[in-house]
């Protein structure tokens, strides 16, 4: 993806975000010099919990079609998990738009709720796991959603309203699409740990490949590493 992309649609995700009355934190919209400033002084936790903005064509270069914008709220770590107390949840929000496939996948660790926050209908196509992880395309998929215990054939698809949510174990292959338009959603789970826990049926990465044909306006979870 070209820097010069990703600029935009940070702008135009924040714009979708704040139509539904929802408001990013001030960190949000710190320059890349003014993180790398108070990262060096008293908020290096957004770094090391790798919160702030996500956007990801998963390296395939075609992010209207197979793409996702995320936030990262709020994060833990492997050491209050390992503590068993601290903060032991995450919180996301992003924005799924109309047919754009967030790929097929599922996490070793991570249980989730995945909440339609508003917009259109959220399709979320739904897999069992063998016992080794693999996908079973045979068996049905039990699933609660808001507390309801729902059933789904293989590789059925579950529609969420705004509203609606569903939470996804470990063993829940998934993946989802804004249909009938742009979804914004939300996602409230365990530690989060996208560099470790995202298992794709198909070989794609988890990141974008940065074209940098202009500076950031501010810098993705991704660029820590080299900006940071």
């Amino acid at each position: 993806m070209k820097r010069s992309e990703i600029n935009t649609i940070l702008l135009e995700s924040d714009r979708f975000i704040r139509s539904f009355g929802f408001v990013l934190p001030p960190f949000a919209y710190w320059s890349p010099d003014e993180m790398k400033s108070r990262i060096a002084s008293d908020s290096a936790r957004i770094r090391d919990m790798r919160m702030g903005w996500d956007i990801t064509d998963y390296g395939q270069g075609n992010f209207p079609d197979l793409g996702l914008f995320l936030f990262t709220l709020r994060n833990g770590s492997a050491s209050n998990v390992a503590a068993g107390r601290g903060v032991l949840y995450a919180e996301k929000i992003m924005i799924s738009r109309q047919n754009q496939i967030s790929p097929m996948h599922r996490h070793n660790d991570k249980t989730e709720d995945i909440i339609n926050r508003g917009g259109a209908t959220l399709a979320i196509e739904l897999f069992a796991a063998n016992a080794d992880g693999s996908i079973d395309d045979e068996a049905e998929v039990q699933v609660l959603c808001d507390g309801r215990l729902r059933t789904v054939a293989p590789g059925g698809i579950l529609a969420l309203a705004p509203g609606e949510s569903v939470t996804l174990l470990p063993h829940h292959w998934h993946a989802f699409w804004g249909e009938g338009g742009d979804v914004l959603i939300g996602e409230v789970s365990n530690v989060n740990d996208d560099l470790n826990d995202n298992i794709f049926r198909d070989k794609i990465g988890r990141f974008a490949d940065v074209d940098e044909d202009t500076a950031p306006v501010h810098l993705l979870v991704a660029d820590y590493d080299s900006y940071l």
